[in-house]
């Protein structure tokens, strides 16, 4: 705010997007919300719901928390004129006239403290725990519904929620699918399918990721086993680079074993992730960026490698941290092409 001349912020958020209304007040988003942000003074948490602030002031108990009305932006201006008005800046959704500091908001969220550390520790454990309840669940017969069913119910008692869980699976003989789907189908698993997953369990606002591939009651078939030697090598060659100092661009230098084994892939290889879905982004259809890797980042290294059909692909990866020395595992899941 300083440094663009701001006197006032407005954080927004809505129906559970955006990041930053949450890591400043611990309130997650509902409906609506908007925190008014004065340097020197309490900030206001604006909440949309009337049923909803009492719960709200019981979590956001650093803020003064009120209704958000039926005008919301109206209603978070006039506290703005209140407080005496001034230049105003924005976190979300754009406001006329206002000064827009989402990418310092996003530069901002990159390097992870400490204790932010040890809260994505605690998910990349609950993570864990929602994958091996979903390879013990995942036997022929059992649709993805209910998969997602258990994976939740490994990690909802201990107080995380479920930030996403993709699965598919596909017969590894006549495969069809090469990445996970975000909406789960009805049909249920048989033995010789290829099971992937993309599974987040996040805590207090704070996600890990976890992504691994099961062979189903069955042996991999030939083609799976080669996608996940690919897939290990190249998570085990951008793994090795990750470290401060690192450039996007060796990251995906790292990953072109991929390409030279013959084969493709259509996720990211590498993201930034917790705070946001940050850079750097090295994916299917976007340009390396030009970005390095500093201590305290957290990435996801996750080599979906697929045929050039696209018809079979594999998964595999997780959240790391970026240390002083190099990459560090967060989670402690096996990894590999595992049985289900």
């Amino acid at each position: 705010m300083d440094a663009h001349g701001v006197e006032h912020l407005l954080v927004r958020g809505a129906n559970r997007v955006g990041t930053a209304v949450g890591w400043l007040t611990r309130w997650p988003v509902t409906q609506e919300a908007i925190v008014v942000v004065t340097p020197g003074r309490p900030d206001t948490l604006l909440v949309g719901f009337y049923n909803h602030v009492p719960n709200a002031r019981r979590i956001a108990t650093g803020c003064d928390v009120r209704w958000i009305g039926e005008r919301p932006l109206e209603t978070a201006l006039e506290e703005v004129r209140r407080r005496g008005g001034g230049r105003l800046g924005v976190i979300g959704p754009p406001v006329p006239g206002a000064v827009d500091l989402n990418a310092d908001y996003l530069r901002l969220r990159l390097i992870k403290s400490a204790e932010e550390i040890e809260w994505i520790r605690h998910a990349a454990a609950l993570t864990d725990a929602g994958v091996a309840a979903l390879q013990a669940a995942a036997v022929p017969g059992t649709d993805e519904r209910a998969l997602g069913a258990a994976i939740e119910a490994a990690y909802l008692p201990a107080g995380a929620v479920n930030h996403i869980h993709y699965l598919a699976a596909t017969p590894m003989a006549a495969p069809e699918v090469c990445v996970p789907a975000q909406y789960p189908s009805d049909r249920p698993l048989a033995a010789g399918d290829a099971l992937i997953c993309e599974v987040s369990a996040a805590f207090g606002g704070y996600p890990a990721q976890l992504l691994r591939t099961f062979a189903v009651a069955a042996e991999p078939e030939p083609l799976y086993a080669e996608l996940h030697a690919v897939a290990d090598a190249a998570f085990d060659a951008i793994v090795a680079r990750l470290r401060p100092g690192a450039t996007a661009a060796e990251l995906a230098q790292a990953g072109e074993v991929i390409a030279d084994a013959g084969f493709a892939i259509r996720d990211d290889l590498v993201h930034g992730f917790v705070g946001g879905y940050l850079p750097p982004v090295i994916g299917a259809r976007v340009p390396v960026p030009d970005f390095t890797l500093a201590a305290g980042m957290t990435v996801v290294v996750q080599p979906n490698v697929v045929t050039r059909d696209e018809r079979a692909g594999v998964q595999t990866g997780e959240l790391l941290l970026v240390g002083a020395d190099g990459a560090e595992r967060l989670h402690s899941f096996e990894r590999g092409l595992l049985a289900a």
